[in-house]
């Protein structure tokens, strides 16, 4: 296993993020603010919690905002800022970075925090030698639902459950860089990813702690509140 100081971090923060327009117009998605602080520098906390602090930021919307604000900030970890392309896919800015790639690397959305066990990830990944492995999580409806009787008789109410046996993509992806030039699309989700899975290379570690994406101004003060007391639920330990 590679050590963990060692291993780099590729983060996607080129995109616009149009589902949190108008505030995508001043700010790259993962510069949003939680609790006084970029969410992409929560996500960053996440890895050097556990050791790895080689990151690779792959910008493109508003980069200078990603220039200006690591200009001389967090002097212990190794931060290098790539300009991918303002209209580059997301396979594509991975794909942009791999001159400063070892011979596997993390890879992950920059508008994504979990507390997801990154060891155990990179072992479970090596141990079943795959090409790609990607981080699931149960998929939890938006909705609340409710149960009822053949009457119609509401019986109770569940707020945003999960849905059992449904996961999503989490990111939180382990890539061996010798795959990555025969990459055929540039979109990772609807390209690469189904690509590696009709081969048999890609496999799935499953997490079930916490873990949530900021797609709205919603979802940004979900964030807040879950960040404003004690440790936030994004750097807790424990699946």
């Amino acid at each position: 296993m590679a050590a963990a100081e060692d291993m780099q971090v590729v983060i996607l923060c080129g995109g616009k993020g149009s589902r949190i327009y108008p505030f995508s117009e001043y700010f790259p998605k993962p510069m949003m603010p939680v609790n006084g602080r970029p969410i992409l520098v929560h996500l960053m906390h996440i890895y050097a919690r556990q050791g790895f602090r080689k990151f690779v930021l792959a910008a493109g919307h508003r980069k200078e905002m990603l220039f200006d604000y690591f200009d001389g900030r967090f002097p212990e970890w190794e931060i290098t800022i790539l300009d991918t392309g303002v209209e580059a896919d997301t396979a594509d800015r991975i794909r942009a970075c791999m001159n400063y790639m070892g011979e596997r690397f993390f890879a992950t959305y920059g508008d994504g925090l979990g507390n997801v066990d990154l060891k155990a990830l990179l072992k479970f990944h090596l141990e079943h030698g795959g090409l790609a492995t990607v981080t699931a999580v149960p998929l939890r409806s938006q909705y609340g639902t409710l149960q009822f009787d053949k009457d119609g008789r509401v019986a109770s109410f569940t707020e945003k459950p999960v849905i059992k046996d449904q996961w999503i993509n989490a990111g939180f992806f382990v890539f061996e860089k010798a795959e990555v030039g025969k990459w055929a699309s540039a979109n990772l989700e609807s390209g690469v990813l189904p690509e590696l899975a009709s081969r048999g290379q890609l496999f799935t570690y499953q997490h079930h702690g916490f873990w949530k994406s900021m797609d709205t101004s919603k979802d940004q003060q979900e964030m807040e509140r879950l960040g404003e007391t004690g440790e936030p639920p994004w750097l807790a330990s424990g699946e």
